[in-house]
């Protein structure tokens, strides 16, 4: 996705899933997904999201959710590989509070589902101790840690090598580990876009179930190899500072020098949608 990528090509890559909870079909008009900055997310709050995720038949064919965040988005208008992997997407919805703080400064409401979030309360409310669990990525000791939190008896691990994302025969196994070791929740932890292309070869097999979920660091939080920010520090939308203190030699660049360029996408999307707003007066006034 680049500069050059219009609306309607921005419009035509939002998911296909519905996220209206029951009971609210006809009563909402709002539009499914909101653009904002360079991706569509899926209008659908926390709660909703978890729900949805939890009551989908796990039966049904493959589909994956993906969580951006200012550094995803801020790729995607670097360069093309994400773009056509969020357009697959089952839900988009955003990582970020700092996004979250931006639409809001703009005037556009995005709800916050922190992929951190939605993994942990899927452990703590929804997955069993005995259903099978998969997971793609992490070390041997973040699986161990999280079995051991919530007492797990059936999870199924593939660890891929690194330089995933230029290994296609890796892809494919991960793939394969998937149809083979089917699951209400597969985890796919291996950072993006790895996990996005992950999740794109499982939906190109065809014989895939469950529910993909591209959560990047989430299991490293819960098995506690990680710590995540406090809870006054994820309020004040400050837990960027956290993990930038805790990861300052990897996470430096992420924070100090790509996240900023936000900055720029926020003025392109301004642009837009001012442009987008000159039209629809003159679309109204030609037609009334």
């Amino acid at each position: 996705m680049n500069a050059h990528t219009s609306l309607e090509d921005l419009l035509k890559a939002a998911p296909a899933g519905d996220p209206r909870p029951e009971g609210e079909g006809d009563r909402r008009r709002k539009a499914r997904h909101i653009w904002f900055l360079n991706s569509v997310f899926d209008r659908i709050s926390f709660d909703t999201a978890v729900q949805r995720i939890t009551e989908r038949d796990p039966s049904k064919p493959f589909e994956f959710v993906v969580t951006p965040n200012v550094d995803h988005l801020v790729r995607l208008r670097r360069d093309g590989v994400l773009a056509p992997l969020y357009a697959q997407a089952w839900l988009t919805v955003c990582d970020s509070r700092v996004l979250e703080m931006i639409a809001a400064m703009s005037g556009e409401k995005v709800d916050v589902t922190p992929g951190s979030d939605l993994t942990e309360r899927l452990f703590e409310t929804a997955i069993e101790p005995d259903e099978t669990v998969t997971i793609i990525g992490g070390s041997q000791s973040v699986v161990e840690g999280v079995k051991a939190r919530y007492g797990l008896t059936d999870v199924r691990w593939h660890e891929p090598p690194m330089g995933l994302k230029d290994n296609p025969k890796a892809i494919a196994a991960c793939a394969k580990f998937v149809a083979k070791n089917p699951a209400r929740f597969v985890f796919l932890c291996v950072g993006s876009p790895q996990q996005e292309l992950v999740a794109e070869a499982c939906l190109d097999r065809g014989d895939c179930t469950g529910v993909g979920l591209c959560v990047g660091a989430s299991l490293d939080f819960l098995s506690g190899e990680a710590r995540r920010a406090p809870n006054w520090m994820q309020r004040a939308r400050l837990e960027w500072l956290h993990r930038l203190a805790e990861e300052p030699r990897r996470m430096w660049r992420r924070y100090l020098v790509e996240g900023p360029k936000v900055a720029f996408l926020w003025l392109e999307w301004r642009k837009a949608r001012n442009k987008l707003k000159r039209y629809e007066r003159e679309l109204e006034k030609a037609l009334f």
